[in-house]
């Protein structure tokens, strides 16, 4: 539940903070008339993640169980991509995202009527895509489905209630520093749903090694105790772990780490390198800075 929570939260303000500078865009150019338009696009990405989320859930029922582990365990494989690539992109693009929107904001409102439907469409889409993605694989790691979905909707429902303390400018927040501490929780997590993954492809016989452990602890530490389960919940821990999977984990772990902090690191160069500033927190009124 809590590393759901944590992808929930995380991908859920990307998605609000998109929204969010949208909406104080287009009122700070007088572009009001625009803002339902925004909210149908918002509407449209809500409901394709949706129905992708539902189509991973039930489209394997069904299949053989082989069938089952290796769609499972591609899928996780790939959902551990896409949120190495989003983690990394967030860190290399935040200081310029608010312009990146203004620039689709002026050529879709200059264009079809529907123009910037299919900008905030897409930009929120693809926040939702990943979630769904990246949630049900986790889910699929934990081997639970209700507590792990309660955990992404809480964490939905906060990313969502912060956006709008965002957008009335009464939450004053350092974005830069959740998201480059959520991202590297993520990483973790991410770890923990590629081993899950390399255990799946390893059931469905693509793999090799599937009777080759690592180590065995469910003596020490049982599956079914609280411990084992928060072990399982947060970091996708699993007490029997073959050699592949542990490798697995540490060669991308390691690396992928070591390289994120390294971005954030020279990201945050050039200002210290300058005199010191004083922190100035996000407002709604200097939405352009959201994220800096």
């Amino acid at each position: 539940m809590t590393a759901n929570f944590l992808i929930g939260l995380r991908e859920g303000l990307e998605a609000s903070l998109i929204v969010v500078l949208l909406l104080a865009y287009v009122a700070k150019t007088g572009r009001q008339h625009l803002i339902p338009r925004i909210w149908c696009g918002v509407g449209l990405a809500l409901g394709v993640s949706l129905g992708f989320g539902a189509l991973l859930t039930f489209g394997p029922r069904g299949l053989t169980f082989e069938a089952q582990e290796a769609i499972g365990g591609g899928l996780s494989v790939l959902a551990v991509g896409l949120v190495t690539w989003m983690v990394f992109w967030m860190a290399r693009t935040a200081r310029s995202l608010g312009s990146e929107l203004r620039s689709s904001v002026d050529k879709a409102a200059d264009g079809a009527a529907w123009g910037l439907v299919i900008v905030a469409a897409l930009a929120v889409g693809r926040e939702g895509l990943e979630t769904a993605l990246f949630l049900w694989a986790a889910a699929q790691a934990t081997g639970q489905t209700t507590i792990p979905l309660l955990g992404a909707v809480l964490g939905l429902g906060v990313a969502a209630f912060l956006g709008y303390l965002l957008h009335r400018g009464v939450l004053k927040v350092n974005l830069s520093r959740f998201f480059t501490w959520t991202g590297a929780a993520l990483i973790i997590i991410a770890g923990g749903v590629l081993a899950y993954g390399i255990h799946d492809l390893q059931e469905a016989g693509i793999l090799p090694g599937l009777n080759t452990l690592a180590f065995d602890l469910s003596v020490t530490i049982p599956p079914s105790s609280w411990y084992g389960t928060l072990l399982k919940g947060t970091l996708n821990f699993s007490p029997a772990t073959t050699w592949l999977e542990a490798t697995a984990w540490v060669a991308y772990v390691i690396p992928t780490m070591y390289f994120y902090l390294r971005s954030h690191r020279r990201s945050q160069a050039p200002q210290l390198s300058g005199p010191p500033a004083a922190p100035a927190p996000v407002d709604a009124a200097a939405v352009s800075t959201v994220v800096n």
